[in-house]
């Protein structure tokens, strides 16, 4: 985990231009695919690429602005401490989900023979009690 205590600074202008030309360009991205699919006369295939190559060029733009400057480091930062964690083996996976299948049958089996004795306790002597 970084320790670094970094103030953070407003948005500049140029910053906010970019976020509002990425928005922009998905936006007449999003707007290409149903326009031009309205008719029928582009095929699906090419509309969805018009929208996944806005969708790239709009995180590309905000990439280069100072909240896309953060993300780029914190997801470097992330895939730096992923590098850290042990993960568990294929037999130490198996046994943990053998464990939790077998504890989830018995309280499952627990709580219905709870459900049951409760049932019967109220309809059967509680109700005709007052009968």
């Amino acid at each position: 985990m970084n320790t670094k205590a970094e103030p953070t600074k407003g948005a500049n202008g140029a910053d906010i231009a970019k976020l509002v030309l990425a928005v922009i360009v998905l936006a007449a991205g999003i707007f290409a695919y149903s326009w031009f699919g309205a008719d029928g006369s582009v095929p699906q295939s090419i509309r969805l690429l018009g929208v996944l190559a806005a969708l790239i060029i709009s995180l590309a733009i905000g990439a280069f602005t100072a909240p896309g400057r953060r993300v780029r480091a914190f997801l470097g930062e992330s895939q730096f401490e992923m590098r850290k964690v042990v993960w568990p083996t294929r037999d130490e996976t198996l046994k943990t989900t053998g464990i939790i299948m077998v504890v989830v049958i018995v309280l499952s089996l627990l709580l219905g023979l709870i459900d049951l004795i409760l049932k019967s306790v109220v309809l059967d002597w509680l109700l005709k009690l007052g009968t």
